[in-house]
């Protein structure tokens, strides 16, 4: 049981940790039309640019304003540079020239910091663990990402749904001629938008920094799955992206920790370890392929 509780944790801990990448790039693709490979790129930055100044000044708490501003900034130079250019094109041409910005940021990044990985330590009040139940021990660091990541969930929620940019954020995701018809600046929108999603995954990633290595192209292994929990939520559903990361991240680490055991039941170790972890990998595209059979356009498709 005490193990049971603790992957459940570890899953809604990677969960909430794709929820932050998710909301930004479901609104971006569901708002603006726009297909962005650079989003983990800009997961990359804020990461780097909080681990960096965290490590230099001592100060985990002076890291998240740094990663924040730089995911933001880069957000908005990236829409204002490039993706502004693409909204009228085609998703092909999307798709080539964010591909191109993780190039060009990786070989930036790799300019500046080298290709070493940056560490960062953890304040005090978070370095520990905390007994939960008789016998369960759990990182205060991931309890606090789970409830970073719960209190953004709530803040986006009541941001899209009771105040008037939500609202423009609504009509703009399932009717964006009628907004620009009403007058609304539908470019400033848009950057507001694409500077929301940049600093949550800047968020994102100085927040997974202690946990995961900050290296060249970390963004790249985490948005293939960002964009699974997108197409399970449905395009353009925050609540979707947030029900569909913690789903995925229940379910990949429940598949990691009892499969390979599981198949040890039935099968010699070193083969049941092999094909367990094999099954494991393909854990959430297995789940994304039987939720479209059922829900083609995700579980809660136009439903922000």
């Amino acid at each position: 049981m005490t193990l049971f509780l603790e992957q459940l944790l570890n899953g809604m801990q990677l969960g909430v940790t794709l929820f932050l990448l998710a909301a930004g790039l479901t609104l971006i693709f569901g708002i603006m039309g726009v297909i962005n490979l650079a989003h983990g790129s800009i997961y990359m930055i804020g990461a780097y640019a909080g681990t960096y100044v965290a490590a230099t000044t001592g100060s985990f708490l002076l890291g998240i304003p740094a990663g924040l501003a730089a995911a933001a900034l880069t957000g908005i130079a990236v829409e204002f540079l490039v993706v502004r250019q693409l909204y009228d094109r085609d998703h092909l041409d999307q798709v080539l020239a964010t591909f191109g910005l993780i190039l060009i940021f990786n070989q930036a990044i790799t300019m500046i910091f080298g290709r070493q990985p940056l560490f960062v330590g953890l304040p005090d009040a978070l370095s520990g663990s905390v007994e939960l139940l008789p016998g369960l021990f759990y990182p205060l660091y991931r309890l606090a990402i789970i409830a970073v990541g719960l209190l953004v969930a709530a803040g986006l929620y009541l941001l899209i749904n009771r105040t008037r940019v939500g609202m423009l954020v609504r009509a703009g995701s399932t009717n964006r001629e009628m907004v620009r018809a009403l007058g609304v600046d539908i470019r400033l929108l848009y950057t507001a938008v694409f500077a929301l999603g940049a600093l949550l995954a800047g968020l994102a990633g100085y927040m997974a920094g202690p946990i995961l290595a900050v290296q060249v192209g970390m963004g790249e292994q985490i948005l293939i799955t960002t964009f699974v929990v997108v197409v399970i939520g449905g395009v353009g559903s925050v609540k979707g992206a947030f029900y569909a990361s913690l789903l995925l991240g229940v379910t990949d680490t429940a598949l990691r920790a009892y499969l390979p055991g599981l198949l040890r039941q039935v099968m010699v170790g070193p083969e049941a370890d092999a094909l367990g972890a094999g099954i494991s990998s393909m854990g959430i595209y297995l789940l994304m392929a039987i939720v479209l059979l059922i829900r083609p356009k995700g579980l809660f498709a136009g439903n922000t």
